[in-house]
């Protein structure tokens, strides 16, 4: 059998090398996928014990190596054993480093993203922010890939200091291009250093009001009020004057109302002391101030400031409608009712009073 496989040839080549490659190929290629495994499960197992993230992340890394690039390593591998002509041995020696490299590439892509969501899944103080850890795990892939693709153009001769200057003049040309997506990715990254939102907190903008849902390298996406989805450019959104709702600790509350024009005084004394107890007696909120503020055209008018102590909006409405349901009771037992607009017209000599008997009287 030996001498029949090193007398007959294919390609010129003894059949015997044929199996030899042949035999490097399988072996080395379930030899190393075995190993990888194992190494593999051992680390995920160690990770388990120890909560240690960096061998998570090794163990996934290893996991999901590419059959198929492997394959084709030996495949390679194989050919070398037999030992073809020098011209195609380096044409073989450049495969094996493309291989090697995308392999490894595929090995940091992995390791980056499985790092950033690790980052990402953290509570607390270790919380990673959204935006910079995006755009850190962008910028670290794209310089993988980069220095992948310089890589392997050294390997195959490429003079890489001449392109690497093409590109520096091909990069400012793409640059100008570009200056809108420039703008959206730097206002991206200033979103995430400075914070003046995260994702779930309710902001106001413009006439828009709603919940982050995600911020991106390029938009922002908001979740509004009445449902829809609004998709804004970073550096629009940060051109505007931005209301964080979500970070109020308290609300101070203005509201004010008016008593008939001929109120008398004591009465008036009496309805601000009424304010005063109403106000005071609520809970989650703290009066501030209650006035009798002017005398308005045809009223008299009061401004009452107080504090609710809660960023909720439904609390501020049960407190803001406690408050005017107990004046309104106050104001009955007090027989006062509340300022009514009055609208006079003068037309042809006469003044017209809304409410007044035959609704008209003589003018001066």
């Amino acid at each position: 059998m030996h001498d029949w496989l090193s007398e007959h040839q294919f390609f010129h080549i003894q059949v015997l090398r044929w199996a030899y490659a042949a035999l490097v190929t399988l072996g080395g290629f379930l030899l190393a996928r075995g190993v990888l495994r194992v190494v593999s499960t051992r680390l995920r197992k160690l990770a388990e014990r120890t909560g240690s993230a960096a061998l998570t992340i090794m163990a996934s890394v290893l996991k999901l190596t590419s059959a198929t690039l492997l394959f084709l390593l030996f495949v390679l591998i194989g050919l070398h054993v037999l030992q073809p002509s020098p011209q195609v041995t380096r044409w073989l020696d450049s495969l094996m480093f493309l291989v090697v490299g995308l392999q490894v590439g595929l090995w940091a892509s992995h390791a980056i993203s499985a790092w950033t969501a690790s980052s990402l899944s953290r509570t607390g103080t270790g919380a990673g922010n959204p935006v910079v850890m995006t755009m850190l795990s962008w910028f670290a892939r794209t310089m993988v890939w980069a220095l992948l693709l310089l890589a392997v153009l050294d390997n195959v001769g490429v003079n890489v200091t001449a392109f690497v200057a093409s590109l520096g003049i091909g990069g400012i040309a793409v640059a100008l291009g570009l200056q809108n997506v420039l703008k959206d990715l730097f206002a991206s990254l200033a979103i995430g250093l400075d914070k003046p939102f995260e994702i779930g907190e309710f902001i106001q903008f413009g006439d828009f009001l709603g919940t982050i849902a995600h911020v991106g390298i390029k938009t922002t996406r908001i979740r509004s009020l009445s449902g829809e989805e609004i998709s804004i450019s970073n550096s629009m959104l940060l051109d505007q004057t931005i209301r964080n709702y979500s970070r109020m600790r308290t609300r101070r509350i203005v509201f004010g109302f008016g008593l008939p024009i001929d109120t008398p005084r004591g009465k008036v004394e009496q309805v601000v002391e009424a304010v005063r107890d109403i106000v005071g007696a609520v809970e989650n909120t703290r009066l501030d101030r209650a006035h009798f503020q002017r005398f308005g055209p045809s009223s008299l008018d009061f401004e009452v400031v107080h504090i609710v102590q809660s960023p909720d909006y439904n609390v501020y409405m049960d407190i803001q409608q406690g408050i005017n349901l107990a004046l309104m009771q106050r104001l009955e037992a007090l027989e006062l009712t509340f300022a009514v607009p009055v609208r006079t017209l003068r037309a042809d000599g006469a003044v017209y009073l809304p409410g007044a008997e035959g609704g008209t009287s003589p003018a001066g």
